[in-house]
């Protein structure tokens, strides 16, 4: 389960530490969220991939992406990780828990682009599947263009560890 923390870096993008950026605005502003939901943009995603359109956004350290087939992914660079949000255009559930501290994801898959190519790595049981009719090259580069904005020093301290990390997520 991956948590991103009060010291971490925000997932705005910025660069800063998500205490020191979004996450005073969000309590500076009650009226409504200051910062993107992870939620809401997933549902958005999910809308997507029911009305058959590709989208690929970043948000922070995560990648959201849809196609015309119907299905949507949800990324997170730092990891690697994946979970899907969408299939053949119908919504799948997904269990986030967000917070103003921390967000929360049951990931069930890794993910990589070679050769242009998706390659996905199921958690359950390390099957890989390679989807040829995914976005890899702009995925890829998306990927890139948001490690290239965290330092170094900071992407290893994004995920908190737990002893929930390191057995098979279920999918």
């Amino acid at each position: 389960m991956a948590k991103i923390g009060r010291n971490d870096p925000c997932f705005c993008g910025s660069g800063k530490k998500f205490k020191k950026c979004c996450l005073g605005s969000r309590t500076a502003a009650p009226a409504g969220p200051a910062i993107p939901s992870v939620k809401m943009e997933v549902e958005k995603i999910q809308e997507s991939a029911r009305a058959g359109k590709a989208a690929v956004l970043a948000l922070g350290v995560f990648v959201l992406f849809s196609t015309t087939s119907g299905d949507a992914w949800l990324l997170e660079v730092t990891d690697m990780d994946a979970i899907q949000v969408a299939k053949d255009g119908e919504k799948l559930p997904v269990q986030i828990e967000e917070n103003p501290e921390t967000i929360e994801i049951n990931w069930t898959h890794k993910f990589d682009v070679k050769n242009k190519k998706f390659v996905l790595t199921s958690y359950k049981d390390k099957s890989e599947e390679i989807r040829d009719d995914y976005p890899g090259h702009t995925i890829l580069s998306t990927v890139k263009k948001i490690r290239s904005r965290i330092p170094p020093e900071l992407i290893s301290t994004i995920h908190l560890d737990n002893e929930e990390e390191s057995q098979p997520q279920a999918g």
